[in-house]
């Protein structure tokens, strides 16, 4: 779905935006991913799509327009730091390609 913004433009909602990013993970070699799905049983505060790619850990919290983390979502990535992963918030898919170029500069350099 996709939403006209203020100015007249358009902005896609963050499902949109979702499925943007998992049509690119499937396209990067060595990369494993899921969407993680709210619910009931499951924790609250974890990233939208948990990749590993190359062995390593990334979490991608995708937000849209001037959307932030709630501070559950910010503690939860800010944990996710501090045990040695890759957390972000992402807002398009370049920002997901922008993550792995600089992961993968670090894994080959």
């Amino acid at each position: 779905m996709v939403h006209t913004s203020a100015d007249g433009g358009t902005q896609m909602n963050e499902a949109a935006l979702i499925q943007k990013i998992r049509k690119y993970l499937a396209t990067v070699p060595e990369c494993f991913f899921w969407k993680e799905h709210g619910g009931q049983y499951s924790t609250a505060g974890i990233p939208d799509i948990i990749v590993c790619h190359k062995g390593r850990f990334i979490a991608l919290e995708a937000k849209v327009g001037r959307n932030t983390p709630t501070k559950l979502q910010a503690a939860t990535i800010d944990q996710i730091r501090k045990a040695g992963g890759t957390a972000v918030v992402v807002y398009s898919v370049e920002d997901v390609q922008a993550v792995i170029s600089k992961k993968e500069a670090l894994y080959d350099g």
